[in-house]
């Protein structure tokens, strides 16, 4: 008996260090190479979706979107680890207080979990998001966080990416978006998939309003300063 739970243990031990390996060189590789595929791209495909997905250099991305999305979601991108403190207690207060659900994702939060994991909500998928979130905090820079998700964030179905996102509601190239387009395509990123940037509701159109606005902030305060050359 215990021979046979030695071979067990064993067994385990192998699969917890492959499993370990490979989530150690999956982000490591992004940090030199590009993804070709993500989870939820293969997920959304396999939904009926079609994929339209074109990997750009975060150079041939207007500065406008970047800022715009930064202003939307996560201002102190630059200096935080990967986890926004002082956003994770306010959003717990008002979610005690009863004001609605609130969240606290990151754009090192939301990068990680768009370029290794699956979209449903649960414990685990919360706690391999912030595994991922330390390891590519670990791994890549400020620069290229944001340029993969920029690059592989889902602006409506089966559309992926800055580049595909412009060529799709502006036919343009995502290096030519004006303020305006910047801050309408950073506004239906909470919900691509209901919101169109060239369709947008009041709702919508307020929003990007208010991120045109805090674009104009970040770029005033030097809050992108981590993502530039």
């Amino acid at each position: 008996m215990r021979l046979i739970g030695g071979k067990w243990i064993k067994r385990a031990a192998k699969l917890l260090a492959v499993v370990t390996g490979v989530s150690l060189l999956w982000p490591l590789s992004y940090s030199l190479l590009a993804p070709v595929v993500t989870p939820l791209m293969i997920i959304r495909l396999a939904e009926g979706e079609g994929l339209d997905y074109r990997w750009v250099n975060i150079e041939e991305i207007s500065p406008h979107l970047s800022r715009s999305v930064i202003g939307a979601e996560d201002s102190r991108f630059c200096e935080h680890f990967g986890f926004d403190f002082e956003a994770i207690e306010g959003a717990l207060q008002r979610n005690r207080e009863g004001k609605g659900t609130y969240g606290a994702s990151t754009l090192s939060m939301q990068t990680a979990k768009n370029a290794f994991l699956w979209p449903a909500r649960s414990w685990v998928r919360k706690g391999a998001e912030a595994y991922f979130t330390l390891l590519i905090e670990i791994f890549w820079s400020k620069r290229r966080i944001a340029e993969i998700y920029l690059n592989i964030a889902e602006w409506g179905p089966g559309i992926y990416g800055a580049e595909a996102a412009a060529q799709h509601y502006f036919n343009r190239p995502a290096k030519d978006l004006s303020a305006d387009q910047a801050a309408l395509m950073a506004a239906i990123l909470p919900n691509p998939r209901r919101w169109s940037a060239t369709e947008p509701t009041a709702f919508i159109r307020g929003k990007a309003k208010a991120y045109r606005q805090r674009a104009a902030i970040v770029q005033r305060d030097g809050l992108d300063t981590c993502i530039l050359e």
